[in-house]
């Protein structure tokens, strides 16, 4: 007879039947003994249940109070760092702790815990209609799942993924990439952060390399010097989680169409990074920073944007919208990879048309987005897709209509030069009264600064696509002859716009380069200055801040020694003044070129006479 017919012979159901704990149950036995008889209440209460889990919770609780003789500050730093509801169960716990510890120290905690959350609802309802910033993070949209499942479902997206998640046992639960089974054993590749300062409310903090993590650094720069891919390989074989290296080998995967390599040693350096997280460290608070001046954090930032790129060209935009405000929300004062100029893009393709409304009108007084011409423009479309939108009531459907109308000639006022390029990758021939005009004519691209037509052809080589939709490009056309008649009336705007695009744009920041480089797009790249292109660059830290703030420095390296040996009259500080001057020298260069342009537009070339005797010269040579 089987053991589960004798169970049920002898009456006993499953989960009632004793368990041999051997010596332990003796020694419980024992202690049992001693205690009074306990009265048998029966299966536990709801509220029964409720108190244990509350006692568990001050059990784990009170030792890290007791133990640990945190700062005041120090416990509000921890309570930024938790979610809301580690918040409430802190809480909870501590109401139950109040007859164990004192009430002052209690009530003082109680209250830090309630100024810290009115602190965070009131960061939080300073953005937007709907209580949240206009770049607020949210650890769901991070996953590129999320968005899969929207448009294929989850039984599609997911599949039999799940048993083998199962089967992992040594790789940690990470935000922003979910490990792979081949991927090697994950050891501290000598990485770590750690918490600079805490000031107005903001949490500044770094990313540091061990000792150790800084000899593998040294092998890497030379095995950059050495331009072998091999030498980086056989490095990254013995160190797997060393982050220049997968960001360095990343770009040698994509440029030989290795997409799928290329997009997995970028997720291995986010999960090495998100391993060595500080514990207060918070993707989605929107009040951590990171230093763009130390290479440490620069590489994080990098492979932040690489990851998102691969997500953008994966096909899930939303996800990748969501590691634009992240890179953004790291320091979005400076923004070093200039994500302004691509949050508009992302939000376009992912539909998400409020979120860059509400962005433009919380930014556009401290930030001036409309003198971006990619916010000019987007700002446009996206008050024009809302206004096609059946589910929107008739009466916001004409405000949105109003306010697309008026923004977008506003922007082709202000920037005229980007009509007729925007046109021709549209494939689109202008009207002859437009292009007979001498307000969007080639006079219009030829006249602005090389910082403006960077800034124009960077928009239009990114976003001509989206103008081909259905009907933008009627709307676009209207929009256009409205622009026309008010330039023949000589509004206003007109002349306003002709005098900031003068005084304006005459250099670009170092960032909107550096931003143009990772694009790839071609029709920007084109206008990168001389100091930029001539620079040798470097896949894992494309074009550094001038006043990079460096933790350690290399050794002079075996090549670059051998270098010396061979020319002796080398010289770094020779060279650095021969950048420098060359940098003073491109302003020169710059306006020749515009005198160029502005020769070849004036040029015209005569016809050859026509000769009325075509078959002359062949009765002569005959």
């Amino acid at each position: 007879m089987s053991s589960r017919a004798l169970r049920r012979l002898k009456g006993k159901q499953r989960g009632q039947e004793a368990l041999d704990l051997g010596d332990l149950g003796e020694e419980l036995g024992q202690a049992a003994e001693d205690e009074e008889p306990l009265e048998d209440v029966g299966p536990p209460s709801k509220n029964s249940v409720n108190l244990i889990f509350f006692e568990a919770v001050k059990q784990l609780i009170f030792p890290v109070i007791s133990i640990f003789s945190f700062p005041r500050n120090m416990y509000l730093i921890i309570l930024h760092g938790l979610p809301g509801l580690l918040q409430q169960l802190l809480q909870l716990a501590l109401l139950c702790l109040k007859e164990d510890v004192a009430d002052d120290d209690i009530d003082a905690l109680l209250k830090t815990i309630e100024d810290t959350n009115g602190q965070t609802l009131q960061s939080e309802h300073s953005g937007g209609s709907d209580g949240r910033s206009p770049i607020y993070v949210e650890h769901r949209n991070l996953n590129p799942e999320t968005e899969l499942k929207r448009y294929f479902g989850a039984r599609a997206v997911l599949g039999d993924q799940r048993p083998r998640q199962r089967q992992r046992q040594y790789h940690r639960t990470t935000w922003m990439t979910v490990p792979k089974e081949p991927w090697p054993r994950f050891s501290r590749p000598g990485i770590s952060m750690s918490l600079v300062q805490s000031k107005e409310g903001l949490h500044y903090f770094t990313f540091e390399h061990s000792r150790d993590y800084q000899q593998v650094q040294f092998k890497f720069m030379d095995a950059v010097d050495s331009m072998n891919n091999n030498n980086i390989l056989t490095l990254l074989l013995t160190n797997p989680y060393h982050i220049d290296s997968l960001l360095q080998l990343s770009d040698v995967c994509r440029i030989h169409e290795d997409p799928e390599m290329a997009r997995e040693l970028i997720e291995r350096a986010l999960y090495s990074f998100e391993c060595s997280f500080h514990p207060l460290f918070s993707l989605t608070s929107g009040t951590c920073r990171l230093d763009f001046l130390r290479p440490e954090n620069r590489a994080f930032y990098l492979a932040l944007y690489k990851h998102m790129m691969f997500l953008e060209n994966r096909g899930c935009p939303r996800t990748a919208l969501e590691y634009c405000k992240l890179i953004l929300s790291l320091d979005p004062e400076s923004d070093p990879f200039c994500m302004l100029l691509l949050i508009d893009f992302l939000a376009l393709r992912s539909r998400e048309y409020h979120s860059i409304i509400r962005l433009y009108q919380d930014w556009e007084e401290h930030r001036n987005l409309s003198q971006l011409p990619n916010f000019a423009f987007s700002a446009a479309l996206c008050h024009f897709h809302l206004s096609q939108e059946d589910e929107t009531k008739q009466e916001e459907r004409e405000k949105h209509r109003q306010s697309a109308d008026r923004l977008l000639q506003h922007a082709l006022i202000m920037f005229p030069g980007l009509l007729t390029p925007l046109l021709d990758l549209c494939t689109v021939q202008p009207d002859a009264a437009v292009a007979a005009h001498a307000f969007f004519g080639p006079k219009s691209q030829i006249g602005q600064s090389p910082a403006l037509a960077e800034l124009t052809s960077l928009y239009v080589g990114r976003t001509h696509l989206l103008w081909r939709e259905g009907g933008v490009l009627l709307w676009l056309e209207e929009c256009v002859k409205e622009v026309l008649l008010r330039v023949d009336a000589k509004d206003p705007l007109v002349e306003d716009g002709l005098n900031k695009r003068k005084q304006r744009y005459q250099s670009a920041p170092r960032a909107i380069h550096r931003h143009v480089l990772l694009s790839e797009i071609k029709e920007a790249t084109s206008f990168l200055p001389l100091d930029v292109t001539t620079q040798p660059g470097m896949g894992f830290d494309p074009l550094p801040p001038l006043d990079s703030v460096t933790s350690y420095t290399r050794p002079e390296s075996t090549l670059s020694l051998f270098f010396r040996s061979l020319l002796p009259s080398f010289n770094l500080q020779e060279e650095q003044e021969v950048a420098q001057a060359g940098r003073e020298l491109y302003p020169e260069v710059n306006r020749l070129m515009v005198a160029m342009r502005d020769v070849l537009a004036n040029i015209q070339f005569q016809e050859p006479p026509r000769d009325d005797h075509p078959d002359r010269d062949e009765e002569e040579w005959n």
